[in-house]
């Protein structure tokens, strides 16, 4: 059972609930009258994607992109990242909102974000559920953040390990003995 390799519940449906609630406010307030184009980083955003798009009160588009930087690891500790699907639609005129589910080293944000720029958004944002500003390695901040969270490893809620515990409808510490074992054998 996935709920016995969790340590410690972070934060419960109810609170990721609330959270989405007043991101979606915000945003909606902040982007009245605008031409909102949310782009989901793909896997981990998805299911924060779809509550967010629901929260938000003014008409919006939504794209999505594939990213990739960690593979079946912890961290990325090459700072490597690459584009393995881009948007499929031009951002000149829009007001682009970058949806992601975490904001950790900040290197994959800030990579898509630069990417992103040359192609002449009228705007660009970083929307995150999670941050860990203690593990930054580049300067970049969210313009909108749910909440900060331990330097843990955390699953749940579109967040995985090894492409498992996104289906948690929490978020949650994996146990240490889960990645540490496998990550020795890597």
């Amino acid at each position: 059972m996935i709920y016995d390799d969790i340590s410690e519940v972070l934060l419960s449906e109810d609170e990721i609930k609330k959270i989405v609630e007043r991101l979606g406010k915000q945003i909606s307030r902040d982007y009245a009258g605008k031409n909102l184009l949310l782009v989901s980083i793909l896997k981990g955003s998805v299911v924060f994607m779809a509550d967010l798009m629901r929260a938000i009160t003014v008409p919006c588009q939504i794209n999505f992109m594939v990213v990739s930087s960690y593979g079946n690891k912890t961290e990325n500790t090459t700072g490597a990242v690459k584009i393995e699907q881009d948007l499929d639609v031009n951002l000149e005129g829009f007001d682009v909102l970058l949806v992601e589910d975490i904001l950790d080293s900040g290197r994959t944000l800030n990579y898509v974000k630069n990417v992103l720029l040359t192609r002449n958004p009228s705007s660009i944002r970083i929307c995150t559920f999670l941050d860990k500003p203690e593990r930054r390695v580049v300067d970049l901040k969210a313009d909108y953040w749910g909440t900060d969270v331990p330097d843990e490893f955390v699953v749940g809620y579109g967040l995985d390990y090894a492409e498992k515990y996104r289906n948690l409808p929490f978020i949650g510490v994996l146990k240490r003995e889960i990645y540490e074992e496998k990550e020795k054998m890597n």
